[in-house]
Order: C-alpha cells, then structure tokens, then sequence
C-alpha cells in the first residue's frame, strides 16, 4: 500500500533542478544587493558549498582537551591539519594576531612540496568526493573567502545559510530598529527637558535661602492683568502652607500672620474656580493640613455605589450575576451588609436586567448613614419627611420588611414621580406618598414612632456631582437654608409622638459641611423642644463641634457625626439623632427686664413674711438662706410690682373715662334742675311762665 517511509532518507538541502535552471533571478537580486568589491570569476556548486560546511562544522567539534596547537605537535611531518584548524592554529602563533614574537613565519618557504596526504587520513577531515573542475587555492591558512553562492555573493561564517534577500532584509531591519530606538531616546528626553523647565519656573519664588516670600505690589498687579499661571499658584499654595505651618521660624520679616492667610484664600479661590465667601467658610472649617485634601477630592468623582434589595434578593446573588455581566465589584465594607462599590463596568450599571427587575437601587454611600441611624423595626410607623427621590424611604422599607406603615412626602410633585417609580420597581407595598407642605406636617398628621428629616440644604458635601455650587452659594443662602432647617425640624419633632413604646426618635441629616446647617440647627431644636442627643449608632465619621469659633453649642453634641469626602471617601454628611421624651411645649422665657431702681420698694416686700421672720445675726450658712430668700422674694415683687402697676393703669384709665361720662351726665342735670328752680321760684310762678309763653308764640302763629 504505497509507499514505505525510508528512516535513513534525509531530505536534500539546497535549491532544487528548476531553480538552479532559473538564470533569470541572478540578475534580478543584483540591483538589491550590494557591489562586491572582489568579484571571483569562478563560482562554487552547492556540493563544494555543503562540504565546505561540513568541514567547519568537524572543525569546531574538536575533541575536549586538545588545542589546535597539539593538533599540530602530534601530527606526522608528513601529514597536514584541517583547513580550519590551521586558522585556529595560525591565531594562536600570532601569526594573524600580531602580537607573538615568533618570526618563523616570516620567511620564504622552501622550494620543496610537501607529499600529497593520504585519502584515508584525509577522508576524516576534507571527505573522498572529488571537485567537479578546477578549484581555487584556498591558502595556506586554509580560509574560505573565495567560496561564492549561486547567486554570486560571498558567504559568510555568520550568513552562509541564509539567502542573500533574507541578508538584505535583514540589514534593513537593523537599521530600523537603530532609528527607532533614536526616535525613542529623543522622545524620552524631550519631557525630561519639559520638566525641568517646569522645575525651574516653579521655583521663581524661592529665594537661594529656599523661604517663601510674599509677592510685591507690582507683582500682584501684574499677575492680575494677565491669565492666571496655574503652576505658579499651586506651588505658592504649598510654600504659604509651609510657612503658616511653622510660621516662627519660616516666616518674612515684617509680615503677619493675616498677610499669608489672605494670599492663602486668593489663591485657592483662583486654583479650584470658589468664591470668595466659600473659601473663607472652608479654611474656618478645616486645618491647613486637612484644607487641600478637601478641595482636592471634591475635584474627583466618588465610586459608584448601589444597595442590595433584600426583599427580592441576597447580595451574594447579585454580585455573581452582575460579575458574570462583566462588572468588577465589591462589598462597600463592614459597616454595610447591602452595600457594593462598583470599580467599573463593561455594561451600562444603570440598564442591566437586574437593575430593571428591582434587585438593587443606584445610592451613594453616604445616603444609607440616616436610615442605619435611624434603626426602624417592624410594625412602626415612619415619616420621611423629605423623602424624594426613594432611596431612602425603599431602604426603610426593606429592613421593615414591607411591614407597618410609611408615609413619604415630599414638597415638590414632580419629584414625587420618580418616588412612585422606583417604589414600584424596588416591591415596596407599605408606604403612601403624600404632597404637603413639610412645616405644616403637624397640623396633618401625627402621632410617628419615628421620623427622618434628610432636609434640604446648600449642597456644600457633594460638590463633586455639581460643581456650580464653588460660585453659586452666597450667605443669604446659607441663613435662607438655616432658617428652613429650623422650621422643619421643629415640625419633625412635633410629629413623633413621645410615648411610643419602641419608637420616638428624629434623625436630622443634611449633605451639606457647614455648621449653621448643622450644629447650630440642632442646638436650636435642643433648646425649643423637649428632646435630647442619642448616639447614632454609627462606629465610624467625625464627632460633631460642640463649640465652633465664637459660638458654643451643648455639649452632647459630640454625639453627632460628620462624614468628609477627603477622609471617608464619600459625599459630605452630617447625622444626628434625638429622642423626644415629651410631648409638651415648653414654653418660651420672656426676657428679663431692667431692675428697680434702688429707692423704690417692691410690691411682693410687704408681703414676704419669710424674708422678715429670719433674723439677721445668723451663722454663714443662714445668710446664705437669707440671700436665696431675699432674691426670689426680689423676683417676686418685681413681677407683682410690674402686674400691680399695669393694673393700675388699667384702673386710671377705666377712672377718667368714668369721670367724663359723670361730668357729661352732671352738665344735663344741672340744666334740668336750673329749669325747675325757675319756674318752681313763686305760687302761680309756672301757670304765669306758661301764659307768657303763649304770648310769645301767639304773634309767630298768627300775624
């Protein structure tokens, strides 16, 4: 069947009969190789090219331990070496080296030749094949520079089996990659150049003493007729912070502390694009090595974070499926068992089916710190107060487990759309969503067992999702925002009913930075309502300020806790969580007015037999009592004095009009009883008046 595969067959090498015929590509692989300079007139078959090979391959084989030179020594006189063992043996001599001292070789050969070697000792080195025509004289060192290919090229050590084409070819390619690796160094060092030169005009500002020196007038005028130099103000930024952190010892002579802080603020106003308001509420708020790290995180995104709805599935489900989706992910941390931080993903997050089918709810991280707080139990019922757009609310809903009830309102309708969408998206069948007015809540509805405020604010902690807020907010806004705080968190607390078995909490969150927002908002509600500061329960984030510059705050305050993008690596936000253990009013203190004047004795003195009854010559500690005493009797008098005397002015003026009334009734008396008198006066007096009477009218009746 064919064929038997022969083992001992080799395969020929070389060229085959139709290509040693083809005459026609010498001369076509002439005009891409380069001109021999010593162009041999006889050429070389591939049979004298192949043993030629072999005797160099045999050549370098030589047995270990035996130089060319014992080669030589053992060999009979008669006998010669390999052709390529006399090179090696010549190199040796120094005879092609040039540095031995033996001249032997220098002189003339002798006229006699040497015997022809025999072809049995020949046989091992050179091989019995017989050259097809005459051969040139290969030396006696026995190269083989005259050896030529077909095509007419001189083959050498390195390139003897490698086509004159492939030679070309590959000289080419050395000489691109020696041009692109000079690209390639210039091109390195064309940034190094860039930065240096960057180095050195950063550095316009250090003297040779290396001390930061404040710009001079004409400086800064020219700096403001020009485009801001955005390099140079960020490396002034970090020489001024230098200096006001070791302010003693670095500072310019001559120069306040007030000079480097007002070159601070405008500098930072021009590098991250802040008003100046804004800058000058941020370096109050943080230190100088707290102060870049801020600005610098709000110029950079937060991670992507989303939460696990657990009333459809688990999170270890939805990572593998959103994983096999080719989203890379992982848990938000310990302190949160729904949540996962999205790195990137090959799929739009917002679009998978997952996502349409409710399994988890796009939410920043910052945004589950309020309901965490706030710990809502089964069977309660729960007000969010400002709940657009849901994330919030559907959060309360799945730790409640669609149990009890929720009410989310919201002051804008339009937003209350995307509140119903994603209720409806998330399963969430216990909460009904109402549109009123948040401060007019109480009048309502009430009686919570708990209640959120997530109220609205200037946005101070998320300026990386929008950046206008740097040149948009002024302090009208922040008092304006400060002021609906304070309303709505009154209201809040006017909504939760105090006698709650489980419940009667208020969770006040804000993302915004700012105390007036924050703190002083608090500490309003602490003082007009009858609640008190609990823990959040949060193990994480910055205490609250108990006091902040010129103002002073209670001092439970500590127990609230402030989150920063620089720190935690989330939006800005604020917590804090009261308890409310009174469903009473308090009522407002009036204002005291000035005291008595000295000689003036009060009403309440006359009256205070206990101040009168103790004695005088007492021990110390009676005196004390006698003080007490005579102070709250002082009080006492002074608030009967002030009553006494609004009833007396009461009393003159109800006195005076009671006068007028007599003397107008008194005048009408009078007159009466002046008439009686008269006509009275005589017997026959009023019959005499009533005649002449008549007499008078008698001539107006009748003429």
């Amino acid at each position: 069947m064919g064929r038997k595969l022969d083992p001992a067959g080799k395969a020929r090498r070389g060229p085959g009969r139709k290509a040693r015929k083809q005459r026609g590509a010498e001369q076509e692989l002439r005009r891409f190789l380069p001109p021999d300079p010593e162009d041999s007139p006889r050429k070389l078959s591939s049979h004298v090219r192949r043993r030629a090979a072999k005797r160099r391959i045999k050549s370098a084989r030589l047995p270990a331990g035996k130089t060319t030179l014992a080669l030589r020594e053992s060999a009979a006189p008669g006998e010669s070496l390999p052709k390529g063992a006399k090179k090696q043996a010549a190199l040796q001599d120094g005879r092609l080296g040039g540095f031995s001292d033996i001249s032997t070789w220098l002189t003339p050969s002798s006229a006699e030749k040497r015997p022809r070697p025999k072809e049995s000792e020949q046989d091992a080195f050179s091989g019995s094949e017989e050259l097809e025509g005459p051969r040139e004289s290969d030396g006696e060192d026995g190269s083989d520079d005259g050896m030529v290919d077909d095509y007419g090229a001189l083959s050498s050590g390195d390139e003897e089996e490698l086509l004159p084409i492939e030679q070309a070819a590959q000289k080419q390619k050395e000489q691109d990659m020696s041009e692109e690796e000079s690209e390639e160094e210039e091109e390195e060092e064309e940034p190094r150049k860039h930065d240096e030169a960057q180095e050195t005009d950063l550095q316009l500002n250090v003297e040779a003493g290396e001390r930061f020196l404040l710009p001079s007038g004409q400086e800064v005028e020219k700096e403001a007729a020009e485009p801001p130099d955005l390099q140079l103000i960020h490396q002034r930024i970090k020489d001024n912070i230098e200096v006001l952190q070791d302010f003693g010892t670095k500072r310019e002579e001559g120069r306040s502390r007030q000079e480097y802080l007002t070159l601070l603020r405008q500098d930072l106003a021009a590098y991250y694009s802040y008003s100046d308001f804004l800058i000058g509420k941020v370096m109050e708020l943080f230190s100088l090595s707290e102060l870049v790290d801020f600005l610098e995180s709000n110029e950079v995104s937060r991670p992507v974070t989303l939460r696990t709805n657990t009333l459809k599935t688990r999170r270890r489900d939805l990572a593998q499926a959103l994983i096999n989706r080719g989203v890379n992910l992982d848990p938000l941390g310990k302190w949160s068992k729904t949540g996962l931080v999205v790195y990137d993903s090959s799929v739009p997050i917002g679009a998978t089916p997952e996502y349409l089918a409710g399994q988890y709810m796009l939410q920043g991280a910052s945004s589950l710190l309020p309901v965490m707080a706030l710990a809502p139990q089964e069977n309660e019922r729960i007000l969010d107060m400002c709940c657009a757009p849901g994330g919030k609310t559907s959060y309360i809903a799945q730790l409640m487990k669609n149990t009890g009830l929720i009410l989310a309102n919201d002051s804008n309708e339009e937003r209350l759309r995307s509140v119903v969408g994603n209720l409806h998206r998330l399963g969430v069948t216990n909460t009904v969503v109402s549109h009123c007015d948040g401060r007019q809540f109480p009048k309502v509805l009430g009686g919570f067992d708990r209640v959120l405020l997530d109220a609205p604010c200037s946005g101070t902690g998320v300026i990386s999702k929008d950046p206008t807020i740097k040149a948009n907010k002024d302090e009208k806004d922040i008092l304006r925002c400060a002021h609906l705080q304070k309303e709505l968190i009154l209201s809040a607390i006017d909504s939760v009913n105090a006698a709650s078995e489980t419940g009667g909490y208020i969770v006040y969150c804000t993302c915004s930075v700012m105390v007036e927002e924050n703190e002083w908002v608090v500490d309003y509600a602490l003082k007009k309502r009858n609640v008190r500061l609990v823990p959040t329960g949060l193990d994480f984030g910055k205490e609250g300020f108990a006091r902040f510059r010129e103002r002073r705050f209670h001092p439970s305050l500590k127990s609230t806790r402030r989150f920063y993008p620089h720190t935690h690596n989330m939006d800005g936000f604020f917590v804090a969580k009261l308890k409310k253990f009174s469903n009473a009013i308090p009522k407002v203190p009036q204002d005291e007015e000035p005291t008595e004047e000295p000689g003036v004795p009060s009403a309440r003195e006359e009256s205070a037999p206990v101040a009168a009854a103790v004695p005088l010559s007492t021990g110390g500690k009676q005196e004390e009592r006698l003080q007490g005493v005579k102070k709250q009797a002082a009080k006492r008098g002074f608030s009967a004095l002030t009553a006494a005397k609004t009833e007396l002015r009461g009393e003159s003026k109800v006195k005076k009009q009671k006068k007028r009334v007599l003397v107008v009734q008194r005048g009408s008396f009078q007159a009466q009883s002046r008439l009686a008198k008269a006509s009275w006066s005589s017997p026959g007096g009023r019959r005499t008046q009533a005649v002449s009477s008549r007499q008078r009218r008698a001539p107006q009746s009748c003429p």
